[in-house]
């Protein structure tokens, strides 16, 4: 027990001595603590001072460098000042100077005016005087020769005229025959170069096509039993086979040229198919047509693809490819606006118009002559009728309606087209109509007009397209004129028959001759 009250003493003394241990320890390093602090503290002022004694002198140094160069600014500021002082002051003396001589100048332009005015003056009193002695000479004058100012200056003019008339009549006579056969010798000119410019195959249409046969053992199977296949063919196609004895061939015929390509197209694809009964024939021929119906389209872009003819309406398209299977005296309708085109674009060329819408005019003039065996009335009209429904130009609308001379021409490119359409119908071999057959229809048109009481010539012009008809001015007046008119009218109608349209121009005048011996 003992041990155990002595050890726990032990313990406790232990634990006291090392309080007393810790507290001397600590309190020996707070003195070596605050003996290193107070001698960081006393560094730390000696660094302060040192730096602030650095830094009022660099202060002073900064200070003394500013003001000297604000000495030196100032100083270069008074120079500048005092330079601009010296140049206002001369200046000022140039300015004084001028001012001066303006002054001078001013003063001897007011003299000079009033030297001119008093001249004028002086001018005009002369002016006044000389008036008056004028009058008074004119005044004598005419009481000495006893015809007043307005009486001579009439007689004198009189004179003129009578002396003068003859001589500017005989001038202007001869300037208009000079004009005149100018003219005529730039458009024949213009006509022959556009011409020889563009040159194109003559190609007729014929109104029959030939399909062979692979052997004679099919034209038995195209006429079917009892000829039910042929009667399907011809019903649904609307042309007529003609099966002869030509071996391995049969003929198609038609006036309808798109019937006949239609018709051609859907036999030759029977004949490869070999398949050859009615049902067969319908589909083929549905098919065909709808085949044919694209190859239009892409006909009509090639024709505007060939011009360089852009920005035409779809369906507009469509309806000029269709041309390609109309035809007119055995001329092909597209080639012919084709070659049209052509024309007008290079005579337009060579005045200076426009020659895309002379083309453009040119291609669609007989756009009508496409669907004129579905829609009443003339292809004038219905072209007409179509060129106002696709928007297209009011020199084209024009162009279309006057080609035939059914209305005025407003414009030179429908003169242009007029022309081009005539060149490319008359020339040799471009139509099936022959020259016997021409030159008695002419014949007869001239006929029909020389047999009216009162006419004295007639011509056909315009390859029978106008009558020009000359009356007798001694024995018809004007009114009966047009009765003359309109009396050939119905001849022609009632007697001819003739493509187109006939321009019928009665003719009067009465001319005063002289010969001078």
């Amino acid at each position: 027990m003992d041990k155990i009250l002595f050890s726990i003493l032990l313990v406790i003394v232990g634990v006291f001595l090392g309080i007393i241990v810790t507290i001397i320890i600590n309190y020996i390093r707070g003195n070596k603590a605050s003996k290193k602090a107070e001698k960081i503290i006393v560094d730390a002022k000696k660094e302060a001072d040192k730096s602030k004694r650095d830094a009022i002198l660099e202060s002073k140094e900064e200070i003394y460098r500013l003001k000297q160069d604000a000495d030196k600014e100032i100083k270069e500021r008074k120079n500048e000042i005092k330079n601009s002082e010296d140049r206002l002051l001369q200046r000022e003396e140039n300015i004084d100077k001028r001012d001066q001589a303006l002054q001078n100048r001013e003063k001897l332009l007011d003299e000079r005016d009033n030297n001119l005015l008093q001249k004028q003056k002086e001018i005009q009193d002369k002016e006044v005087n000389l008036e008056e002695l004028q009058k008074q000479q004119l005044e004598v004058l005419e009481r000495i020769s006893g015809y007043s100012k307005d009486k001579a200056r009439n007689e004198i003019m009189k004179k003129v005229e009578d002396s003068m008339g003859l001589e500017i009549a005989e001038y202007i006579k001869e300037r208009e025959s000079e004009a005149k056969l100018e003219a005529d010798r730039k458009a024949k000119n213009l006509l022959v170069m556009s011409m020889q410019k563009y040159a194109s195959d003559i190609t007729n249409e014929q109104t029959v096509t030939v399909v062979n046969l692979p052997n004679d053992e099919m034209k038995g199977r195209i006429i079917g039993r009892e000829g039910r296949n042929i009667r399907t063919i011809e019903a649904v196609t609307g042309v007529d086979l003609i099966i002869d004895d030509t071996p391995e061939a049969i003929v198609l015929s038609s006036f309808d040229p798109l019937r006949r390509e239609i018709a051609r197209v859907t036999i030759e694809t029977l004949i490869k198919d070999g398949r050859i009964h009615p049902t067969r024939i319908e589909e083929l021929y549905d098919k065909t047509c709808k085949d044919i119906n694209a190859r239009i389209t892409e006909i009509g872009e090639g024709a505007l693809f060939k011009l360089g003819i852009t920005k035409v309406d779809s369906e507009l398209v469509h309806i000029l490819g269709k041309l390609y299977f109309r035809t007119s005296y055995g001329q092909n309708a597209l080639q012919h606006s084709i070659e049209v085109a052509n024309l007008a674009g290079i005579m337009a060329a060579e005045i200076g118009e426009n020659v895309l819408l002379a083309k453009r005019a040119g291609l669609l003039h007989d756009i009508g002559k496409a669907i004129d065996f579905e829609i009443e009335g003339s292809h004038v009209e219905i072209g007409a009728d179509l060129a106002k429904k696709y928007k297209e130009d009011e020199v084209v609308i024009n162009a279309i309606e006057s080609h035939h001379g059914d209305k005025e021409q407003t414009s030179i490119i429908s003169s242009l087209v007029m022309i081009a359409d005539a060149l490319s119908a008359a020339r040799p071999g471009a139509r099936n109509d022959s020259f016997e057959n021409y030159v008695k229809r002419v014949k007869q048109l001239e006929e029909v007009a020389k047999d009216i009481e009162g006419v004295d010539k007639s011509y056909a012009l315009q390859a029978g397209r106008e009558l020009r008809v000359i009356v007798k001015p001694e024995k018809i007046d004007d009114l009966t004129s047009y009765k003359i008119a309109r009396d050939i009218k119905e001849k022609i109608e009632k007697e001819m028959k003739y493509p187109g349209t006939i321009k019928i121009t009665v003719v009067r005048e009465t001319r005063a001759v002289e010969e001078a011996k």
